[in-house]
């Protein structure tokens, strides 16, 4: 009896020691677990931290050296002067900020038709085994180098207006506009694409159901249900179309002047700070200028991504 005693003694502490000790390892997963999470939570914090950083620093440097181009320069002759000379002393920008809003214009007016067509034909005409066909051309053509895009461009688009209208410059507005236009059509047609898919299918039956038509269905209920996802495509198209660079800078001239036509060489902010920032002096006024060009350039893309931001929430809330 004494013996069976001490047994059980020992079974119960054995048993006792090893529910502690299961107990004390859950325990320390537990412990490991909220560790992890609370260092994965700071270091998602700090990642967004840094990129606000980051993006508040490049605003301030610009800021900081472009606002010194005034020290020099007047507000009034900066922002409304054609007259870009900076060997003379005059640092009129009126000339580019023109370029880049005319060729910004010329290129939705012409992208904005064509994306729409391609998008509803994708959507809402194409057989299924077509579409699948398509939209990954379409993809691919957003991945292709804006170079590649100017150096076509410059080797075969301003040769063929050069014959189409017999003159002997073919370089300007249009011929950046067309370069600009194929950029942006990928992007304008896939998200129109995505807007016009997500329509409710009953928006269409309601409509054949009054006795409408393809047409009517697709130009009366589809494009104005999805309106403000063309909008938000057209936004995006716009944003790449003005800070575009390269393929601009082989096709538009880089002439400092205001073009009087579309095949007069000008000039865009984008091509005139790439043309002539590595040839002058970081303490100059010339310098401070095109400073305060890129300036220009990423408040406005700000308001363009402040404004797809905006669609968004509100495509949210009304949904």
């Amino acid at each position: 009896m004494i013996e069976m005693n001490q047994a059980v003694q020992t079974a119960s502490a054995e048993l006792g020691n090893s529910i502690r000790t299961g107990s004390g390892k859950s325990f320390d997963r537990r412990a490991r677990l909220r560790w992890a999470n609370s260092a994965f939570r700071i270091a998602c914090i700090a990642a967004a931290a840094f990129v606000c950083l980051v993006l508040f620093g490049i605003l301030f440097l610009m800021f900081r050296t472009g606002v010194l181009t005034f020290q020099e320069v007047s507000f009034a002759e900066f922002f409304f002067s054609a007259d870009w000379d900076p060997e003379n002393g005059r640092y009129g920008a009126l000339l580019f900020i023109f370029g880049t809003v005319a060729l910004t214009a010329l290129t939705l007016l012409i992208s904005v038709p064509f994306s729409v067509l391609i998008a509803v034909f994708l959507a809402e005409v194409t057989p299924k085994w077509l579409r699948n066909l398509l939209r990954p051309v379409l993809d691919l053509l957003v991945g292709i180098p804006s170079v590649v895009y100017g150096y076509l461009g410059l080797t075969v688009l301003i040769p063929w207006l050069r014959d189409m209208t017999g003159k002997d410059l073919a370089d300007g507005l249009l011929a950046a506009a067309i370069v600009l236009t194929i950029m942006v059509l990928p992007t304008i047609s896939r998200v129109s694409d995505d807007a016009i898919s997500a329509v409710p299918k009953k928006y269409r039956d309601a409509s054949y159901a009054l006795g409408s038509n393809r047409f009517q269905t697709i130009f009366r209920v589809v494009l104005p249900a999805s309106s403000r996802g063309i909008v938000y495509a057209v936004i995006l198209g716009m944003a790449r179309a003005i800070g575009e660079t390269m393929a601009v800078v082989m096709v538009i001239g880089n002439t400092a002047q205001i073009a009087d036509s579309l095949f007069t060489p000008t000039a865009v902010l984008t091509s005139n700070i790439v043309m002539q920032i590595s040839s002058v002096e970081f303490e100059s006024t010339w310098n401070y200028a095109l400073y305060m060009m890129g300036f220009l350039l990423l408040v406005i893309s700000l308001i363009m991504i402040v404004a797809v931001r905006f669609l968004q929430k509100r495509g949210v809330r009304e949904s």
